[in-house]
């Protein structure tokens, strides 16, 4: 799902300006000049809200990117991380083989060889094992991270569809001069703000 799916504006924009314009000539041929309130009012919302839906838009592909960008780091730090365990194991194979060495070894100054190879081989290991298992919580982190962007994202994506049906609501409401869409309007766009400060406050 690309950031770039979710635009505030849109044909139903369009709609709405036509509808605007018409409903504005149509309430001033029956109140006169000072009889499109409602007009102006939906105008003032949709403005409002279409800006708000442009922040909320920019925000749900910035989330995105950075989920992206953090799984790919995630990516790189299990790459590292296979890697230094792969090193561990080449260095228990040596230690085995040293292991075998010093038990078939005829004398004891060969058995001391091999047995220091051992202990060095021992030593390597652990600090081999430190960092993979540092690195593997890097990764763990990067993952975290980026499920949690790309979780914000759904909630900047859901929060502008709220706000574009709210607008495509004010363009049938004017249209039609319907009360319960103007109402029906508010609330969708109110939904839409509230899950936007739940985006904002990482819920």
């Amino acid at each position: 799902m690309s950031g770039g799916t979710f635009h505030v504006h849109g044909p139903h924009d369009h709609e709405l300006e036509h509808a605007t314009q018409h409903a504005a000539h149509g309430e001033q041929a029956q109140h006169g000049v000072g009889g499109g309130s409602m007009t102006n009012q939906i105008a003032m919302f949709t403005a409002v809200i279409a800006t708000v839906g442009a922040i909320f838009a920019y925000m749900g592909g910035a989330t995105q990117a950075n989920a992206g960008l953090y799984k790919n780091n995630a990516a790189i730090k299990k790459t590292e991380a296979s890697n230094q365990w792969n090193y561990f194991q080449a260095k228990s194979t040596k230690q085995s083989l040293a292991e075998v060495s010093r038990d078939l070894a005829p004398n004891a100054g060969d058995r001391a060889r091999y047995e220091a190879k051992i202990d060095r081989y021992e030593k390597e290991k652990k600090e081999i094992q430190g960092n993979a298992e540092k690195i593997e919580a890097e990764a763990k982190d990067w993952d975290r991270k980026s499920d949690e962007q790309m979780h914000l994202h759904h909630r900047w994506a859901q929060a502008t569809t709220a706000l574009q049906v709210s607008i495509a609501l004010a363009a049938i409401a004017l249209m039609t001069r319907k009360k319960w869409l103007e109402l029906g309007m508010f609330a969708v766009g109110a939904i839409g703000v509230g899950i936007g400060v739940m985006a904002m406050l990482h819920l």
